[in-house]
């Protein structure tokens, strides 16, 4: 059971009505802007990434300590 023509049209009707011409359009604008700083967003994280898997070649990693072995050294 599928959306019918009538039924989005009443609904793009009700929302214009609700919010306005201007008020519809700022917020698309303001929808496009966060889309596209989300997408840079994920783009630098991206070169983060690969950079610094880049820079850890293996030799000159340091050893992660478990949580464990932390918790028993500050008991002691």
């Amino acid at each position: 059971m599928g959306l019918s023509f009538w039924q989005i049209a009443i609904v793009v009707l009700l929302v214009v009505l609700l919010f306005g011409r201007g008020k519809l359009s700022s917020l698309m604008g303001d929808l496009a802007k966060g889309i596209k700083s989300f997408k840079s967003g994920m783009a630098e994280d991206d070169q983060v990434a690969s950079a610094s898997s880049e820079k850890l070649d293996g030799d000159d990693a340091k050893p992660v300590q478990d949580s464990a072995t932390k918790d028993e050294g500050a008991k002691s």
